[in-house]
């Protein structure tokens, strides 16, 4: 029997009668990089918290590193690091204690490893969190869940409230982390960031499992709304065969379309033309929802 990190079968959770995850069957393989992508509501931290023995699920299994994860609730906590999407953090101490405290919970921490990712996220763990930007706050609640090392790491939303350079540095670690053999799941509201990291998503919408997708084809079906102003009126004829264009639109010298995928053949078409800017917008999800797999606007 081959080895899973996360298997669940029919895992069901309802809220009075709100359902938040219905019949939800999942593997997860050991060291890939696996997403958990829907809109608000779609059951994203219903799922992680039941993993981690927060929430308690209305029926149905979830096996953790072969573990089930309510009647090993506190070893799974131990074994796993887990970032939430609101983590509080006691203000009156500064990032170093906090930091201890958390180890003190869960078991010993290389020191180095610490300091290497307070410089990288641009943490001074001397200060208190109350004097911490909420960014810095973000950033002190990543380095909580990656400094244990441990085989899975589960992060909710964790680049929401990060600036660039902070996100960049958080893709940076999830790729090391899964170059080190560790699974990590993260959950997201955002299609672009499960494009760039994930190796496979799990989509969600409304507590149901609707597709389990992997990353390249997520890439391949990239939307991108683009708008393009020339210096010049253009003719269709250079844009009207490319296969990958939708809702073209062509006034004077603007070019309006929904590309997907690769944009290299938009690109190339418009090279004949003097070109003078480019607007390129990600459609809402829900709108991408409704395209691919037939829920959301519209349904």
């Amino acid at each position: 029997m081959r080895y899973l990190v996360i298997r669940t079968e029919n895992l069901t959770k309802n809220f009075g009668r709100k359902p938040a995850l219905q019949n939800l069957t999942l593997e997860v393989e050991p060291g890939e990089v696996f997403g958990i992508l829907g809109p608000k509501g779609a059951g994203k931290s219903t799922f992680l918290n039941i993993l981690m023995n927060l929430v308690r699920p209305t029926s149905g299994v979830a096996l953790v590193m072969g573990m089930d994860s309510q009647r090993n609730g506190l070893q799974v906590r131990r074994l796993v690091s887990y970032l939430p999407d609101v983590l509080a953090l006691p203000l009156g101490l500064t990032g170093e204690q906090i930091l201890d405290r958390f180890a003190s919970l869960t078991g010993l921490i290389d020191e180095d490893y610490v300091t290497s990712l307070a410089e990288r996220f641009k943490i001074d763990l001397s200060r208190r969190a109350q004097d911490y930007s909420l960014v810095e706050k973000r950033a002190l609640s990543i380095i909580q869940a990656f400094m244990r090392r441990t085989e899975l790491v589960l992060l909710d939303a964790p680049s929401t409230g990060l600036d660039t350079e902070r996100q960049s540095q958080l893709y940076h670690l999830i790729s090391e982390t899964r170059a080190n053999g560790v699974t990590v799941v993260i959950a997201s509201q955002s299609l672009t960031e499960m494009e760039r990291i994930s190796d496979r998503v799990a989509v969600l919408y409304s507590g149901n499992l609707v597709a389990v997708e992997r990353g390249v084809t997520l890439r391949k079906r990239a939307l991108r709304k683009i708008e393009l102003r020339f210096a010049d009126p253009i003719h269709r004829e250079a844009f009207a065969n490319l296969p990958n264009l939708n809702d073209l639109v062509l006034e004077d010298n603007k070019l309006r379309c929904t590309l997907q995928g690769d944009p290299d053949a938009l690109f190339k078409a418009a090279s004949q033309f003097r070109l003078l800017d480019v607007i390129s917008q990600q459609p809402s999800l829900d709108e991408v929802f409704n395209k691919f797999y037939g829920v959301g606007v519209n349904n």
